[in-house]
């Protein structure tokens, strides 16, 4: 068996792309964060990323793995009995990654191999389900209407962002306006007021991952997030792509509507979190 590690996407992109593109819902995360840093579309960074492709006798690939800075490791539906190869190479380049996500048996066996190495405490964090639109139902209509978001709207989109999803560190206006730029963020109006939103990713192998999906608290449960999702799935298909997206198994109810929507589950995942 052959570990590979790099921290050129570019490179790594063209190593992994063909094994993963076989499967680009269930690799979602991976394909999109590379390809987002090979074409140097994402924000910069201090520090270097580390990819790890593993390869079986004959030089095919198996397997692959990166760490983002900031970011625990991410698995990603890597098999089971390749997980304590990758955390040998992780073990080697980042000094303490914060913990370790994808499927549940790899990041467990991972998780366990960085505790022995480490001396670390692993406690489990959030869980997710992989979903994939099979048949778009359109759901019960909620107050107001789905349009692309406004120039002006720019700092807002990028406050909500920040709120509402703390791994961005603060307001993003660059990711913001990217969003704006590619029409790729979309706002549910009620009133003449902003009141959610709803982006997602360029399609990669013709798959576009929905998200972020964000309603402030005083809006929420009006149906606003989910008429907006179904409005946006229903944008990505007519663009002759297919739409996943992640929701948190935590959260019942945006599962029971997603599934209403027309996406069924593809995979679950787990973060693990490690602490000294």
């Amino acid at each position: 068996m052959d570990v590979r590690v790099t921290s050129d996407a570019k490179a790594f992109e063209a190593s992994v792309f063909p094994f993963l593109q076989q499967d680009p819902v269930l690799h979602t995360i991976i394909l999109s964060n590379v390809h987002e840093r090979a074409v140097g579309s994402c924000r910069a960074e201090a520090e270097p990323s580390y990819f790890v492709s593993v390869h079986d006798e004959s030089g095919a690939l198996i397997g692959a793995a990166m760490r983002t800075p900031n970011r625990p490791v991410y698995l990603g539906a890597l098999r089971t009995d390749l997980a304590d190869v990758v955390a040998t190479a992780y073990l080697e380049l980042v000094p303490e990654p914060g913990g370790v996500a994808g499927v549940s048996e790899a990041t467990r066996c991972f998780a366990e191999a960085w505790a022995a190495a480490r001396g670390v405490t692993v406690t489990e964090g959030r869980a997710s389900r992989l979903h994939r639109l099979e048949d778009l139902t359109l759901l019960a209509a909620a107050d107001g209407h789905a349009r692309l978001m406004k120039p002006s709207e720019v700092e807002l989109v990028a406050n909500w962002s920040a709120d509402g999803f703390a791994e961005l560190n603060g307001p993003d206006l660059d990711w913001a306006e990217s969003h704006l730029r590619e029409e790729r963020m979309w706002i549910w109006e009620a009133g003449g007021e902003p009141v959610s939103m709803v982006g997602y990713h360029l399609p990669i192998f013709g798959v576009c991952r929905v998200g972020p999906v964000y309603t402030p608290p005083e809006h929420r449960r009006h149906g606003y997030a989910g008429a907006l999702t179904a409005h946006v799935s229903g944008e990505i298909l007519a663009q002759g792509n297919q739409a996943c997206l992640f929701t948190d198994l935590a959260n019942p109810t945006s599962n029971k509507i997603y599934y209403q929507a027309g996406y069924r589950p593809v995979a679950d995942f787990v973060d693990r979190v490690f602490t000294t």
